[in-house]
């Protein structure tokens, strides 16, 4: 039996799973007629993302042998990292959004609710691109092929944006899985009212039609997000990881986890997957592009669906 076969009954499921869902909500009336619409155009594109999805999955599983050999040829960076570094800039990553944060907050208590977020939201992208900018200097310094060794070279970059559009594709019907067995065992364990926690820039950009807003929280969420946690759990703490353990697997793991733990619980078992393929895309190619690229058109595609639900 092909080693893949178990995995088709399950990615079948989750897909019944959430046409389930979505019968559920029509049929209780919670859904508009305009919303009948998009809801059905949202799932039909993602449906047609999972099938192809699956093809692609299964053809790069037999192709790597169950991926057995998928990493036999990555090498690790050589870099002079301190272990305790990724933590440091974790912590000032945090400081340097959360302080200014609270001091805007009080400071500017009067502003409508919108210009707020806006403030918010700016401070998140000035304090994400001070870390970036940060990391890109002691990359430089540290890896021994400098910004090329750390995994930012220019060259690979058109390469890069069309590997990372199939490397998601193959991550997403896997994705799918995780999000139905998470409803599954959520409704299992706290009934059927469980529902998972919206993403808080979705809430957000749902919430307001600001433009402004609008356009930041985008900016935010496609560009300057997945760079800087790019940099930091791929390009520093998985290579970290990478250079006390012999093989790449138990690093990718550790990293992605701890990604996946860095967001909300009830996404945990989804974005753990989704880092697995991030963490995979940087071994693999060495280019850290690559998992920039994964991790922007995911969240690009989060948002056109939560726009049109």
């Amino acid at each position: 039996m092909p080693p893949y076969l178990p995995f088709v009954p399950l990615l079948f499921w989750s897909g019944l799973g959430m046409v389930s869902m979505l019968e559920e909500s029509w049929a209780d009336g919670t859904l508009s007629g305009w919303q009948k619409v998009s809801a059905a155009n949202v799932l039909s594109c993602m449906g047609t993302m999972g099938a192809i999805g699956i093809l692609v999955l299964l053809s790069s599983l037999v192709r790597t042998r169950w991926s057995r050999h998928s990493l036999a040829e990555s090498t690790h960076s050589r870099e002079h990292i301190p272990v305790y570094l990724p933590f440091v800039l974790t912590l000032i990553w945090f400081a340097a959004v959360s302080f200014p944060t609270s001091i805007v907050k009080e400071a500017m208590a009067d502003l409508p609710d919108w210009q707020g977020v806006f403030l918010d939201n700016l401070i998140l992208c000035t304090g994400a691109i001070a870390t970036v900018v940060l990391i890109i200097l002691l990359a430089r310094a540290t890896f021994a092929r400098r910004l090329k060794g750390f995994g930012l070279n220019v060259k690979t970059i058109h390469k890069d944006f069309f590997a990372a559009f199939v490397n998601l594709l193959t991550v997403w019907p896997l994705m799918m899985a995780a999000l139905a067995l998470t409803m599954f065992f959520g409704e299992l364990i706290w009934g059927t009212e469980y529902r998972m926690q919206q993403h808080q820039q979705l809430q957000l950009i749902t919430e307001y039609s600001n433009w402004p807003l609008r356009i930041m929280i985008v900016v935010v969420a496609v560009i300057v997000v997945p760079v800087l946690e790019e940099v930091l759990f791929r390009g520093l703490f998985q290579t970290v990881i990478r250079s006390f353990l012999a093989k790449p697997w138990p690093s990718i793991v550790i990293s992605s986890a701890f990604f996946a733990w860095h967001h909300q619980a009830g996404h945990f078992p989804a974005l753990f997957v989704l880092a697995l393929c991030l963490g995979y895309a940087y071994e693999k190619s060495g280019s850290l592009f690559r998992p920039i690229f994964i991790h922007s058109l995911f969240n690009a595609s989060s948002i056109i669906a939560a726009l049109y639900q």
